[in-house]
C-alpha cells in the first residue's frame, strides 16, 4: 500500500496559559485514513498528552468536529489525501470557548439547544407525562420535517456562522433549524411559542444568510433553509394567514386481543440451539413471544 507523509500542524489551547502552542508532527498517511485516524496516530505513537473528542468514528455521533484548514469538519468522515495537502491545520472549532488542545466547550451551544423547547409540545400534559398510546402520523407529514430532524449536534453549523461569531445571544443555525423541526412536526402543539421564540434579533432576523452553516452540515440539514422558511411562517402570522393546522390526535384504542388479527402473536417457532429451550424457560419468555 502506497504510503505518504503529511505533517498535521495541532494549534492547542493551553488551559494553564489560555493561550495556544503550534506543534508540528509528521506521520504516514495511507489511502483511507481520516483525520481522526491520523490524530488518534499520533496520540499512540508520538505523544500521549494530544486532546481531542471523539467517540463512533463513524459521523454518527458528531463529537470529532474540528477545524481543519480553516473549515468545520467531521475528522472522522475526511479522508486525508482527499484534502490534497502535504499539511493540515488542525484547530478546535470556532465560536466557542476552548477547554484544551483541541476540544471545545458545548454549553453556550446546548443552552441554546434547550431555550427552543426540543420536544413536543402538547396541550394535554397529563397525556404527554404519562402517555397511553402513540399520536397519529402519517409518511407524507413525517417527510416535511425528517431532513431537519437529521441533526447530529455537532456543532459544525455553529461554528461556521459569522453571526454566532459576533452576537453571543443569537441561538445559533443548529437551534433555530430544530426549532423549525418541531414547529412543522404534525403532531406539536406548540407552533405559537415556537414563533414567539425564533421572532426576535437574537432568532430568525440576526441570520445574514452567508449560508455557511448549510455548508457544513454533514448531514444536509441545510439550517438555512429552515431559518428562512421561520421568516416566513412568522411573515403570514403577521397578515393574519393561519400558518398551522390543529395537531394531529391520539391513534385509537386497539380493539380486544380477541377480536384483531394484529394482535395475535401466534406460537414460538421451535429451537434450534441445544439449551435454548431451558434457558427461554427460565426466563418465562418461552410462551409470551412479547417478552423476548
Amino acid at each position: 500500500m502506497e504510503e505518504r507523509k503529511v505533517i498535521f500542524r495541532l494549534r492547542r489551547y493551553d488551559p494553564e496559559t489560555g493561550g495556544y502552542r503550534e506543534d508540528r508532527y509528521e506521520i504516514p498517511v495511507y489511502r483511507g485514513m481520516t483525520v481522526l485516524d491520523g490524530l488518534i496516530w499520533i496520540k499512540e505513537n508520538l505523544d500521549r498528552t494530544v486532546s481531542y473528542r471523539a467517540s463512533c468514528r463513524m459521523g454518527l455521533c458528531g463529537s470529532c468536529g474540528m477545524t481543519v484548514n480553516g473549515r468545520p469538519t467531521l475528522t472522522c468522515e475526511t479522508q486525508i489525501l482527499s484534502l490534497e495537502r502535504d499539511e493540515l491545520t488542525i484547530e478546535p472549532l470556532y465560536n466557542m470557548e476552548p477547554v484544551r488542545d483541541l476540544v471545545a466547550d458545548f454549553h453556550q451551544f446546548f443552552k441554546n439547544q434547550r431555550a427552543i423547547k426540543p420536544y413536543l409540545i402538547r396541550r394535554d400534559i397529563e397525556e404527554q407525562v404519562e402517555p397511553t398510546r402513540e399520536y397519529l402520523q402519517d409518511p407524507e407529514e413525517w417527510n416535511l420535517y425528517i431532513q431537519f430532524a437529521m441533526c447530529i449536534t455537532c456543532g459544525l453549523c455553529y461554528s461556521a456562522c459569522p453571526t454566532t461569531a459576533t452576537n453571543e445571544k443569537y441561538l445559533g443555525p443548529q437551534a433555530l433549524a430544530n426549532l423549525f423541526r418541531f414547529y412543522i412536526d404534525s403532531r406539536d402543539e406548540g407552533w405559537e411559542e415556537r414563533l414567539a421564540i425564533a421572532d426576535s434579533e437574537d432568532g430568525v432576523w440576526g441570520c445574514h444568510l452567508a449560508t455557511g452553516c448549510s455548508e457544513v452540515c454533514p448531514k444536509g440539514v441545510d439550517p438555512a433553509l429552515a431559518i428562512q422558511l421561520l421568516r416566513r411562517e412568522i411573515l403570514r402570522k403577521s397578515l393574519g394567514k393561519k400558518t398551522r393546522r390543529e395537531a394531529r390526535p391520539l391513534a385509537p384504542l386497539l380493539p380486544p386481543e380477541e377480536e384483531s388479527p394484529y394482535r395475535a402473536f401466534g406460537e414460538a417457532p421451535e429451537f434450534t440451539v441445544e439449551g435454548a429451550e431451558e434457558a427461554a424457560e427460565k426466563f418465562n419468555i418461552l410462551h409470551d413471544p412479547r417478552k423476548r
